[in-house]
């Protein structure tokens, strides 16, 4: 019996992983998994050491002030690693946890093989830290093709995999009737998986409703969560008393809504893909605290916050950061796209043509048959 071990540290790496695993099961079923993981790796079966909650961290600050837990959890994990055995370390994005877990194992147990999947953005800041993943990683599995010059160039094993969430999608139909009532138009709404995130965007987002409904009578806005976010977000609705708002965490429904959407608000990150895919018109939205805004600021040797724009270098999505985050922000930069048909058409036209590269049609495949390899 071979053993894996799936390491991941927030919401969006634990999705990834259970569809390349998803994919490893049909094809090997002489594997015992262990995984530091949430709801979609539990849904495979794959037990988890602990939350997901104990390891997600956001933003420097916070960080620097979790410091010694952050420590004490990689240990943990580390030591929980060794005495599991694998004979493959699959470690899921979020590299400042998850590579220094991969980097102690490798260390101390040179024989597992360390393959990481997603890389750290490198060609974003912090360029030097490839050089750094030769000395304990055996490959890299890549989301897009340009990062692979990086490792390449390092001499380090490396494979454009594409993203999984790109690929073809369930087709099943779902019955969304008892969620959109009336004939109402969907607006999605993604206000970020961790609970900082949320805090942070839903009073902002909120605003942003109460503005659309004063102009708009047919929208309805569907918030897209997670199992452990989900009720929060019905709970804070439900406080405000809007009518046509509701949220969702099922992600055969959360696809389904997107794909029925005639626009999405989202905060920036891998969804951004998701929503491109799914040819949904959207703005991206984001705001963290001004020191960790600083730093990032003094650090980051890109233009734009979204894969999109950076891909194509300039602002196909509207962005609005920081101090542009704002409810008439927001509401102005949605209304002006709504009654432009052109704009809206060509938005989703030109992130077609981006997406259109960074897809294989085949990721999830393409990222196990290579854990295979190494079994």
């Amino acid at each position: 019996m071979k053993k894996i071990f799936v390491l991941t540290a927030e919401p969006s790496g634990d999705k990834l992983a259970s569809k390349v695993i998803a994919q490893l099961k049909t094809s090997r079923s002489d594997i015992e998994y262990l995984s530091v993981g949430g709801e979609h790796l539990k849904a495979l079966d794959i037990k988890s050491l602990y939350d997901l909650k104990e390891v997600t961290y956001l933003g420097f600050t916070k960080v620097l002030l979790n410091i010694f837990k952050i420590k004490r959890k990689i240990n943990e994990t580390v030591k929980e690693i060794i005495k599991f055995k694998p004979d493959i370390l699959f470690s899921v994005d979020s590299p400042d946890f998850t590579l220094r877990v991969a980097k102690e194992v490798k260390k101390m147990e040179p024989n597992i093989k360390t393959i990481h999947f997603v890389s750290p953005q490198i060609w974003v800041w912090r360029e030097h830290r490839v050089k750094q993943l030769k000395f304990f990683l055996d490959h890299v599995l890549l989301l897009f093709p340009f990062e692979k010059k990086y490792f390449d160039r390092e001499d380090i094993q490396s494979t454009f995999a594409g993203h999984p969430l790109l690929e073809e999608q369930d087709r099943s139909k779902v019955d969304i009737s008892q969620i959109i009532k009336h004939n109402k138009k969907i607006f999605s709404i993604y206000p970020g998986s961790r609970l900082s995130e949320i805090n942070v965007l839903t009073p902002i987002l909120f605003e942003f409703i109460k503005k659309m409904n004063e102009k708009y009578k047919d929208l309805f806005f569907v918030f897209h969560s997670t199992t452990e976010n989900v009720q929060l977000i019905q709970n804070l609705l439900l406080k405000e008393g809007f009518k046509n708002c509701g949220a969702i965490a099922d992600e055969k429904v959360k696809s389904h809504i997107l794909k029925s959407s005639m626009f999405a608000v989202a905060k920036s990150g891998t969804v951004s893909l998701e929503i491109c895919n799914a040819k949904i018109p959207s703005i991206i939205i984001y705001k963290m605290g001004m020191i960790n805004f600083f730093i990032v600021k003094m650090l980051v040797k890109v233009k734009f916050a979204n894969i999109i724009n950076i891909a194509a270098n300039e602002e196909i999505i509207p962005e609005l950061l920081q101090s542009n985050c704002n409810p008439t922000n927001i509401y102005y930069t949605v209304d002006k796209l709504l009654t432009d048909k052109h704009a809206l058409e060509n938005q989703v036209k030109k992130s077609q043509e981006i997406i259109s590269n960074f897809k294989t049609e085949r990721s999830s495949e393409i990222a196990s048959s290579i854990i295979e390899n190494y079994l």
